[in-house]
């Protein structure tokens, strides 16, 4: 049996749908925000990186870099196992107890990434919940999706960021049931906003509690940091913050705050979590150090917002199909997947020069490609300070 020739069968599909994948080799240089080293079949050359999530350049922070190696001296660079075998290093203590500050919750729980976070998190406490109906949002994140698809629970999908729609599924719903309302405050690739207040309210008539993932909203927005929910005022009202360390605070791993009751059961119940080798302390100490950096300091988030500002600016003068965002996602909608795919894989070859264009000197980030075939840009912001 020809094992080998399923798998260049399988890879072959891809190419034939232009949808397989080429990675970028890049060397990232600390201190050099947002350039990098991209080594190519031509050799190695500067450019702008277009391509991270790293929104605040927290990953090349001081602070940061300096609590990684500290902790990494002291401490060693493993966690030892997971946390039921090797005990939970004390910096992810300090890392867990800062993240249910941050979102003004009783306990945090952290896990290996925002992925996993959500796929176990949602999955975990909808099987918690007997009989729960589980209403998800058309525009959720795959891990949500496959946290939904995990439980085993009934599910219905509602009309993206359509409250009546959403209403409508909850009347119908017996009012007995336990529900799940699940969503995230930013969507990444259209850049739009959750009406979260107004979510609250239908959870509260229908007796349904929320589920909010804030990845690509925290360290962003708030005045601490703390995501759309905290900027609104919004986080008392949500059950379940999640949210990722591996985006605007430039580390690693996922999290979820909640109550102590609800964080518990999922620490007791998740295989997630339970099942897995613990985030090593660098990591944690690292994560700690840019959240309580962001907390204190607005000047990082003020300067992305400026510099989104200026590259939908830049790019609508220069005729380009930028969809309306108010955030920091800059969508630009192509129409077409071949001429997206086209459009995002020379990227990395125009990038070589962008660092030597006014405009755009600060760099941008090209996020992937949607339903609606666009190409999601989000302001990164360049130089020293930021996380």
């Amino acid at each position: 049996m020809d094992y080998k020739g399923y798998f260049t069968s399988a890879l072959d599909r891809l190419r034939d749908e232009r949808r397989y994948r080429v990675f970028a080799d890049l060397e990232r240089v600390a201190g050099r925000f947002p350039h990098a080293i991209w080594h190519s079949l031509q050799g190695p050359s500067d450019v702008v990186i277009w391509c991270s999530n790293d929104y605040l350049g927290m990953a090349q922070h001081p602070k940061v870099i300096g609590a990684m190696v500290e902790a990494a001296a002291r401490l060693g660079t493993g966690a030892g196992g997971t946390r039921n075998i090797a005990g939970t290093n004390h910096p992810l203590v300090e890392l867990e107890r800062e993240l249910a500050d941050l979102h003004n919750k009783p306990a945090g729980l952290v896990f290996t990434s925002g992925y996993v976070s959500n796929e176990t998190g949602i999955s975990t406490i909808a099987k918690l919940l007997p009989n729960c109906l589980l209403l998800s949002d058309a525009l959720n994140h795959n891990s949500m999706i496959e946290g939904v698809r995990q439980s085993g629970c009934e599910k219905k999908i509602w009309r993206h960021n359509d409250l009546g729609h959403l209403e409508e599924l909850l009347t119908t719903a017996d009012p007995a049931r336990p529900k799940l309302i699940v969503f995230e405050s930013l969507y990444s690739m259209d850049g739009d906003i959750a009406p979260v207040h107004a979510i609250c309210d239908l959870a509260e008539r229908y007796s349904a509690m929320t589920y909010c993932d804030e990845v690509h909203a925290v360290g962003m927005y708030g005045p601490h940091g703390g995501g759309i929910c905290e900027r609104d005022n919004a986080m008392h009202r949500v059950d379940v913050i999640e949210g990722t360390l591996a985006k605007a605070f430039g580390c690693l791993g996922g999290y979820i705050t909640a109550s102590a009751e609800l964080v518990d059961a999922v620490r007791s119940y998740a295989p997630g979590f339970i099942f897995t080798t613990a985030l090593p302390p660098a990591i944690c100490a690292a994560a700690t150090a840019a959240i309580r950096h962001l907390k204190t300091s607005g000047w990082e988030r003020e300067r992305h917002q400026e510099r989104a500002a200026r590259v939908k600016a830049v790019l609508n003068n220069a005729g380009l199909p930028v969809m309306p965002s108010v955030t920091h996602i800059v969508p630009v909608l192509v129409g077409d997947p071949e001429k997206c795919k086209a459009a995002s894989r020379p990227a990395a070859f125009r990038a070589r020069h962008l660092h030597s264009t006014d405009q755009l000197s600060d760099g941008a980030a090209s996020h992937g490609t949607t339903a609606n075939h666009a190409i999601s840009l989000s302001r990164r912001c360049a130089g020293r300070r930021p996380g």
